[in-house]
């Protein structure tokens, strides 16, 4: 363990607070008018998969915890457990779906993932920043409207709502950033 102040915590960091651990999902630094500035961190306990929001001074110590990487490939889902395979052994190892959180829609098979392990065992997982989606349905556009003033909502097929420009239409593939499910372009090819 090692010990950091709480302004260079970043998401996907694990860290060990009040006896437990915790896979950091955002980090936001606020001002205030006067005084210090905070840290609200919104993180997800490990084993129970519940959510907390935190907020430390800038100058306040955590304990992150040492990780090791690894890529895995996604296989598949088993119940609540994601189906995962090291693509230099081929064995399969199990995590539980809630390890994603919101991004679990985002998952597809085949798919390249990073894990974060911390002696041996999952804590962490990151998706690849940008995937490529289908768009289930789209309102039609609005005569009138210009292409640079406003988005439309838009569902993905993998029933994630988006915002994207107007000329995108129902069917569609496009470039979506897991993160936040924002319109990154239209999909080449």
């Amino acid at each position: 363990m090692a010990k950091m102040q709480a302004n260079q915590m970043r998401a996907g960091m694990v860290i060990e607070f009040e006896g437990q651990r915790y896979t950091i999902i955002r980090q936001n630094i606020m001002i205030p008018g006067k005084g210090n500035a905070i840290i609200q961190v919104d993180m997800r306990n490990i084993k129970t998969g519940a959510k907390k929001d935190q907020r430390w001074r800038t100058a306040d110590v955590v304990e992150r915890l040492t990780t090791e990487d690894k890529e895995f490939t996604y296989s598949y889902a088993e119940g609540e457990m994601l189906v995962l395979m090291d693509p230099e052994t081929y064995e399969q190892t199990q995590v539980p779906n809630s390890i994603l959180g919101d991004r679990l829609p985002f998952l597809q098979e085949n798919m390249t993932v990073n894990v974060r392990l911390i002696e041996g065992d999952p804590v962490a997982m990151d998706l690849p920043e940008l995937v490529t989606l289908e768009i289930a349905e789209a309102d039609p556009v609005v005569k009138g409207q210009t292409a640079s003033s406003s988005y439309k909502p838009a569902m993905l097929v993998n029933g994630i709502k988006t915002m994207v420009p107007p000329f995108i239409t129902t069917g569609e593939r496009i470039v979506v950033r897991t993160e936040d499910a924002s319109y990154v372009e239209r999909a080449k090819g």
